[in-house]
């Protein structure tokens, strides 16, 4: 700001404009945040915009701290070279330079450290950078990137410009919103929610029924919550006293009570702290304490990148400290940078910092949660709680279906997972929380994964803020309750689970639990067993072969001593031809305990409209495909023709001839030949059952159960693959001992560890 009082008063000057200290403080031109000398004597330019229509699909504005590919800075820099080297750490760097300061920038930021393979120059003429206030605005419109253009609210036709620079570098649609506009006035929530302040309708003549209509109609937004501007000086932008941390979240500058402005910063605070998220209760608000007068103290203008706040330091380090705090305690996990800029030219102020001078590239691929029905608060009893959300995998990619999870934690208690399933409904799926008692707290959360490897949560914290409510009062019903009452399958191999919950003040016999169709096997299937008063029984139920329509009902009966229960088993078929494939997990566990499967269905020929015939079958792990290593295989003889809809079976025993002093687990497969496909079924072998090569004996993992990073004690160690619980491999390394497991989501993997001449030896161990 200092540094911009000589031009201001210039400007005044030369416009025949009446200048007093009372008068400085309200002229509209003072919103032109930072106008150069050719900018006075010019105020008025050309507007280069185009109106467009808006999008034709359902538009989405992502918000800051939503998943990003990169960051726009501009080149002559307004931030130090330190922190963009700092970025180039974090993502892709996009760097507006012309192409005559190109070589510069280079050479700057090389001497810097930047990391230069994530550096990207967009070459374009700029007129200032302050990129946050003319870059483009990232939506997504249906599943497809675009930007939405504004009118940009300086006489600067070069920044005014960059929506259309970058349109076409990405080559993705561009849409013009016909109102003046700043990036620097605008916060979104990502799920249709926004902030800015009274400037947006100042600029745009008060037509308020018009300016929120079209944040509407281009961007999705609505509720637009537009408030005072608190700060009543200057540049009227929203990100120089408030900023969305998450969409149940803000943070709003605090002053002193003795600063004139105080009571307008604390009645927008009040504003949120009073009115509902898009989760349906009033905003949590953070207060970041600001000195006010002339000392710096630029804190909510700060950076959201991926899970990093780079927030901009003042000059007062008790209140640097104090607000790096608030953002800890705010965004828990999250790494929390300082930033100072002591350069004089490009220096911090109150109203322009490192938001300002930067802007967050979406994610074109990310992976968007989206759970809206939260449980808060107090919740009316149900005997469970169905949470639905809609999984949004941009990159095109299919869900990973068997993470699709809700994670919840019961009174303090260990977290449980509860797998989603479809609802019918466009990319919905739901999952239930159950086994809780009234009164009990309930804090969960949900997660996905799709197949390009985005991962994410809601909230984005997990479980070090997760969504939490309280079950109501609840007296038992004294009735036998089923929950839920209605199973899911959408694939096959697929398990589900329901609970029987004795409410009754007697003990209760199930006499059995059987399904009118062969289709689904029940666990447990030996009965009867006694329910006691108040006890839970855990049925988990396995869908093995498809039918051949569509969705089938088929119904699980449940008899007891009070009479028949029900549980309803939708079965999808909608799938393309199976060819020949593999019935439940690919993996199976031959122990001390069961030391064979005989027989095991390994192959069926569903959904296929003609024969497959099986001409091979082989443990790959031997030397050759007649001299079995670790497994004996009895099937029929081949070539082996299998018909439309029947099964091929197997019976695998370990290798009698193998000695029996060795611990720990080894792996091998068996391969099946057809001539339409092959499949692969993955055995593990308990290794008290045979002797295996010197890596088991040598090897070691811990800590067990692992955290964030496994190690490895072996000195032969050539790869370690990792399985999660249904046979998927999900990470792989090659010549480390040390492994980052950190983002491995919480639950039971095999550990496969090579050694250089082949051999391997697979370990149980779960991640916390």
């Amino acid at each position: 700001m200092k540094k911009i009082l000589l031009s201001l008063m210039v400007f005044a000057l030369c416009f025949g404009i009446k200048v007093n200290a009372q008068e400085q403080k309200t002229p509209d031109w003072k919103r032109w945040h930072y106008l150069s000398e050719e900018e006075m004597n010019t105020p008025v330019r050309a507007v280069n915009f185009t109106e467009t229509p808006p999008p034709t699909g359902t538009p989405r504005f992502v918000a800051e701290f939503e998943p990003m590919q990169g960051v726009m800075i501009r080149y002559p820099l307004g931030i130090p070279t330190s922190l963009v080297a700092q970025l180039s750490n974090n993502c892709q760097v996009y760097c507006i330079v012309s192409t005559s300061q190109q070589n510069s920038a280079q050479n700057t930021f090389q001497s810097a450290g930047v990391n230069m393979s994530n550096v990207h120059f967009v070459n374009a003429a700029s007129d200032s950078y302050w990129v946050r206030d003319y870059g483009p605005w990232y939506i997504f419109e249906d599943r497809n990137p675009a930007i939405v253009d504004n009118i940009y609210n300086r006489p600067r036709p070069n920044d005014d410009n960059m929506s259309g620079v970058f349109a076409n570098y990405w080559q993705i649609p561009m849409y013009g919103m016909n109102l003046e506009h700043t990036g620097g006035n605008m916060m979104e929530d990502g799920r249709g929610h926004g902030v800015s302040d009274e400037l947006v309708f100042q600029e745009n003549g008060n037509n308020e029924a018009n300016v929120r209509q079209k944040m509407r109609d281009y961007l999705g937004i609505d509720p637009y919550h537009v408030t005072i501007d608190p700060q009543g000086d200057y540049i009227a932008h929203v990100d120089c006293w408030g900023k969305y941390l998450a969409p149940d979240k803000i943070l709003i500058a605090q002053l002193p009570a003795s600063n004139s402005h105080a009571a307008d910063y604390d009645a927008v605070a009040n504003y949120f702290a009073t009115t509902n998220c898009c989760w349906g209760y009033p905003y949590h608000v953070y207060r970041v304490q600001e000195p006010g007068g002339s000392t710096l103290a630029p804190y909510t203008n700060s950076l959201i990148l991926n899970k990093s706040v780079y927030v901009p330091l003042g000059s007062n380090s008790n209140y640097n400290q104090q607000a790096l705090a608030v953002y800890q305690e705010a965004m828990p996990g999250y790494e929390i940078v300082g930033v100072t800029n002591n350069d004089w030219y490009t220096s911090w102020e109150n109203t322009d910092a490192l938001h300002c001078r930067t802007r967050g590239v979406m994610d074109f691929n990310m992976l968007f949660v989206d759970h809206r029905d939260v449980y808060h608060g107090e919740e009316e009893w149900q005997a469970e709680y169905p949470v639905t959300s809609k999984f949004i995998a941009y990159s095109g990619m299919d869900l990973k279906q068997d993470s699709l999870l809700v994670y919840y934690s019961i009174d303090g208690g260990a977290y449980q997972v509860a797998h989603m399933t479809a609802t019918g409904e466009p990319d919905e799926y739901v999952g239930y929380i159950t086994g809780y008692q009234g009164g009990s707290e309930i804090d969960y959360y949900v997660f996905g994964a799709d197949e390009s490897g985005h991962r994410y949560t809601q909230p984005v914290f997990a479980e070090l803020d997760p969504h939490h409510f309280t079950v109501g009062p609840h007296s038992p019903s004294g009735e036998l309750v089923i929950t839920p009452t209605t199973l899911w399958f959408e694939q096959i191999g697929e398990s589900k689970e329901f609970d029987i919950i004795n409410e009754t003040t007697n003990d209760i016999v199930i006499n059995s639990i059987e399904s009118n169709d062969s289709y689904l096997v029940i666990t447990p299937s030996v009965f009867p067993e006694t329910l006691p008063a108040g006890g839970t029984m855990h049925v988990v139920v396995d869908f093995l072969v498809p039918p051949t329509k569509d969705y089938i009902e088929r119904t699980i009966t449940i008899s007891t001593s009070v009479g028949i229960r029900t549980v309803t088993a939708m079965l999808n078929s909608n799938l393309e031809d199976w060819g020949l494939w593999i019935p439940g997990s690919p993996y199976v566990e031959l122990t001390v305990n069961e030391p064979q499967a005989h027989p095991y269905v390994v192959n069926g020929n569903y959904g296929s409209n003609t024969p497959i015939v099986i001409t091979e079958v082989y443990e790959p792990t031997s030397t050759s495909h007649s001299n079995v290593q670790y497994l004996e295989i009895e099937y029929p003889e081949l070539p082996y023709t299998l018909g439309v809809s029947q099964n091929f079976e197997l019976t695998v025993r370990v290798n009698p001839n193998l000695s029996k002093d060795i611990k720990d687990y080894v792996e091998t497969a068996i391969c099946i030949v057809s001539d339409q496909n092959n499949v692969t079924y993955y055995v593990i072998i308990d290794g008290e059952l045979l002797s295996i090569n010197e890596v088991s004996v040598e090897t070691k993992v811990y800590p067990n159960p692992m955290n964030n990073v496994l190690h490895i004690e072996s000195n032969n160690v050539q790869s370690v693959a990792i399985f999660n619980a249904v046979g998927q491999q999900v990470l792989f390394v090659e010549n480390t001992n040390e492994i980052d497991v950190e983002s491995l989501s919480e639950g039971l993997y095999f550990v496969r560890i090579s050694d250089r001449r082949g051999n391997s030896v697979v370990k149980k161990i779960v991640k916390n």
